[in-house]
C-alpha cells in the first residue's frame, strides 16, 4: 500500500521549537510493567523542581521536545503528553504513582497462592497469556478516549512490534503529521506497546486514510524491539533534521551536543545473578518461559535491549564530548518481588515507591560495558542533584526560546 503524504491538522505544541533555542530536549522511559512506579517517582521530583523555578502550572510537556516510552513507559508518555479538556497534560507527574498504586492490582490481579500460581502459570504458558488485559484496555480507553497521536501536546515516540510483519513499528507524532495510517488512537498505541508476550494478549487494530484505504496492525510489546526507546527518539529527531523540518533545521544531524537527554530505567535485578548457564542448559521451552516467579526469556531480551541502547548512547555522547548532556537513571540492584514485571500486591507496589525515592539519593552512575553493572560516574553528585541541575537547564532553555519566539 502506498504511503499517503497529506498535511494533517495537529495540536499546537506547548514548547516553542528547538530552532528558537540552543538544545533539543528528550525524555525517554523504559518498559517494565509495575516497575513504571520507579520512573514515575523520578518524574514527580523533576516536575516539582521545574515548578519551583517557573510556577505551579508548568508540566513536563512544557519542556521536552520529544517524550518517548515503551510498554509501561508508553503509558507514562501518554499520561504526560495527552491533552485534557483544557488542552493541558492529562496528568501531573506527581499523580502517576497514585495511578499505578490504584490500577496495577486490577491490571495484574494477584489471586492465587504462590504454589497454585506456579501450576497455573505452567498451564497458561501453553494455553494463553497470564492476564486477559481487559481492565488495561478499559482504563486506557477511558483515559485517552478518541485522542489521536497527532493531538499530543509535544512530540512523542512509542515503539511496538508487528508480529505479522516481524518488524518494529514506531508511532511518532512526526510521522502522524503526514501519514494518516500512522495517526492512530493513542489508546490503541498504548495497549499495543504494553502487550508483553506471555503476560498480555497481542493487540489488533486498523487505521484508515483519507481515501478509505485500511492498514492493519498486529502488535505486541515495544520492548521486543526497544525496551529503552532513547535511541529511537534521537533517530526520529535526526530524520526530521535530514528532512529539513523547520522546527529543527538547520541543526546538523551529527551535532549531538545540541541534545539534552534524560533516560529513565524501570530497574532490574542484574546484580543478584538470578540465572546461570548451568541452570539454563537444562531448560526447554517452558523453562525459558517460566522459572519460579520469573520469565527468563522476557527478562533477558528486555534488559539486553535496554542496556545495549544505554551503551550506544553513552559511547556516542562521550565520543562527541557531550557526555554531560546525557543522564541515565537506572537501578540494577532490585531483588525478590521488586524485580518482577507484574507482582502488584500492595506490599510490592509500596516497595517500588521506596526504590524510586532511594534511587534519587544514590550517586549518578554509568553502565560498565564489561560487567554490565551500573557504577559511580566518578562524581559525588546524587541523581536528585543531577535532576535539579537538569531542571535548571530545561527552565533556561524554555525561557530562551520564549524570548526568541515572535508574539
Amino acid at each position: 500500500m502506498a504511503t499517503e503524504n497529506v498535511e494533517i491538522t495537529v495540536t499546537p505544541r506547548l514548547i516553542p521549537p528547538p530552532c528558537m533555542g540552543n538544545l533539543i530536549t528528550v525524555l525517554s522511559i523504559d518498559g517494565g510493567g509495575v516497575r513504571g512506579i520507579i520512573p514515575g517517582t523520578i518524574l514527580a521530583f523533576l516536575e516539582s523542581k521545574l515548578q519551583e523555578l517557573d510556577g505551579e502550572d508548568v508540566r513536563l510537556a512544557d519542556y521536552f521536545d520529544v517524550i518517548a516510552g515503551t510498554s509501561t513507559g508508553g503509558l507514562l508518555t501518554a499520561m504526560l503528553a495527552a491533552p485534557n479538556k483544557d488542552n493541558r497534560p492529562l496528568f501531573r507527574a506527581k499523580e502517576i504513582v497514585d495511578f499505578y498504586l490504584e490500577n496495577c492490582p486490577k491490571i495484574f490481579p494477584q489471586k492465587n497462592t504462590w504454589i497454585f500460581d506456579s501450576v497455573l502459570r505452567l498451564i497458561k504458558a501453553a494455553a494463553g497469556p497470564k492476564y486477559d488485559g481487559k481492565f488495561l484496555c478499559f482504563k486506557v480507553r477511558e483515559l485517552l478516549g478518541e485522542t489521536k497521536l497527532n493531538q499530543s501536546l509535544t512530540n512523542i515516540v512509542i515503539p511496538t512490534f508487528d508480529i505479522k510483519l516481524l518488524q518494529p513499528v514506531l508511532f511518532s507524532t512526526f510521522e502522524a503529521k503526514t501519514e494518516t495510517s500512522k495517526n492512530a488512537l493513542l489508546a490503541d498505541i498504548c495497549i499495543s506497546t504494553s502487550a508483553a508476550p506471555t503476560f498480555l494478549p497481542a493487540y489488533y487494530f486498523q487505521t484508515e486514510d483519507s481515501s478509505g484505504n485500511k492498514r492493519e496492525y498486529n502488535l505486541v510489546d515495544g520492548g521486543v524491539a526497544a525496551n529503552n526507546p532513547t535511541l529511537a527518539a534521537i533517530n526520529q529527531v535526526s530524520k526530521e533534521i535530514l528532512m529539513e523540518n523547520q522546527d529543527f533545521f538547520p541543526i546538523k544531524p551529527t551535532d549531538y551536543g545540541k541534545f539534552l537527554v534524560l533516560s529513565l530505567g524501570t530497574g532490574e535485578g542484574k546484580q543478584h545473578h538470578r540465572y546461570s548457564a548451568k541452570d539454563a542448559a537444562k531448560w526447554g521451552v517452558l523453562g525459558w518461559l517460566f522459572n519460579k516467579c520469573d520469565t527468563p526469556l522476557i527478562d533477558i531480551f528486555t534488559q539486553a535491549s535496554a542496556d545495549m541502547v544505554d551503551i550506544h548512547v553513552s559511547v556516542l555522547f562521550k565520543a562527541l564530548h557531550s557526555e554531560k548532556n546525557y543522564l541515565r537513571i537506572q537501578d540494577d540492584t532490585l531483588e525478590g518481588t521488586t524485580s518482577s514485571t507484574d507482582i502488584s500486591t500492595e506490599e510490592n507496589l509500596n516497595k517500588l515507591v521506596q526504590v524510586g525515592n532511594e534511587l534519587l539519593k544514590k550517586p549518578v552512575s554509568r553502565v560498565n560495558v564489561e560487567t554490565g553493572v551500573y557504577e559511580s560516574a566518578g562524581s559525588v553528585m546524587t541523581n536528585e542533584e543531577a535532576l535539579t541541575n537538569f531542571a535548571e537547564l530545561l527552565s533556561h532553555e524554555r525561557r530562551h526560546r520564549r524570548a526568541n519566539t515572535p508574539t
